[in-house]
């Protein structure tokens, strides 16, 4: 895989993390027994260059970091929750979570995998909104892979159409919506 000139293929997350490239997975990734804001801030940390396994100093001597956890918290809409264990999360605001913790390690691109993943239909806005909150800094870029179609169509600006590993349509949501082939192939051949 080439990401800003370079073949990142091989090199371990962590530095595929720092050249600026953020994934999420289908099931969640967090430190369970840990509280959401220390989920976020120490990605923080992560990020910040501070050794993350040193015991002896109290998290409250890294102010900068809380303060950038709970701006991440506010923004993916876990302002309240700072202090619930991550694992006593509803599945929606473990997906937020997640979104927090890749945030705090500051991406350029955000690899989003089925996003929606496991969500109730009632809990699947509240991600959305989070998204197109990110979308609409400016600040990244997002790719990410859905099947749920109604989403792709919402929130992209390019959609690129795979079916059997072969890409069968590039564009906006405009124009995918219009291909045929794109409708035969997952919108159930809606002429």
């Amino acid at each position: 895989m080439i990401f800003k000139g370079a073949d990142i293929t091989g090199l371990p997350p962590y530095k595929i993390s720092r050249l600026g490239l953020g994934r999420s997975f289908q099931i969640t990734n967090l430190f369970p027994n840990l509280s959401v804001l220390e989920n976020v801030r120490l990605a923080a940390q992560a990020r910040g260059g501070m050794v993350v396994w040193n015991f002896f100093t109290r998290a409250s001597s890294f102010p900068s970091f809380e303060k950038r956890a709970r701006e991440i918290l506010s923004q993916v809409n876990l302002e309240g929750k700072e202090s619930v264990p991550a694992h006593a999360l509803a599945h929606g605001d473990k997906r937020k979570l997640e979104l927090g913790v890749l945030l705090a390690s500051d991406p350029e691109v955000l690899l989003l995998d089925e996003p929606t993943a496991g969500m109730s239909h009632e809990e699947v806005p509240a991600i959305i909104e989070v998204i197109r909150r990110i979308k609409s800094s400016g600040e990244r870029t997002i790719m990410m892979v859905e099947h749920k179609m109604d989403i792709v169509l919402s929130i992209s600006d390019s959609i690129t159409v795979l079916q059997n590993g072969s890409v069968i349509a590039e564009g906006p949501p405009s124009a995918i919506i219009e291909n045929s082939q794109v409708r035969s192939a997952y919108l159930g051949g809606i002429q």
